[in-house]
């Protein structure tokens, strides 16, 4: 295995965490498409996602995190990789949620957010 590179690791929870309350918000509105038969349910619940560029670009954001995240697996060790990735996202996507006005969580929800942070130190520091 490579040595991991942790802007790679950044780069993947950035992508995915702050693109997640961009694509929630893109994608209102989704709820208000009705229709009797299920094909054309789907098919304008396709073309409502497919024609909002609030949707499309921030998916296509998140999705080149998630080739980063893919090309990164293939050098980086896996017990690194993974948790270090989803624990960022988690506090990327708190973060651009209270950007968005969304709740900023309560105090344990801060105090979380530490303990992750102090928690990937610890597991980056333990493999160095």
């Amino acid at each position: 295995m490579d040595e991991i590179d942790g802007g790679d690791l950044l780069t993947m929870a950035i992508c995915w965490g702050f693109t997640n309350p961009f694509i929630k918000k893109g994608s209102s509105g989704l709820e208000n498409i009705k229709h009797d038969f299920w094909l054309y349910q789907i098919l304008a619940e396709y073309w409502f996602l497919l024609t909002r560029l609030q949707f499309i670009i921030p998916l296509l954001i998140n999705l080149s995190g998630s080739i980063v995240y893919y090309y990164t697996l293939g050098k980086a060790d896996l017990s690194l990789a993974v948790p270090i990735t989803n624990s960022l996202t988690f506090i990327f996507t708190a973060l651009a949620g209270s950007l968005f006005g969304e709740k900023a969580g309560t105090k344990e929800t801060w105090i979380g957010m530490i303990f992750v942070i102090v928690g990937v130190g610890l597991c980056v520091g333990s493999k160095v």
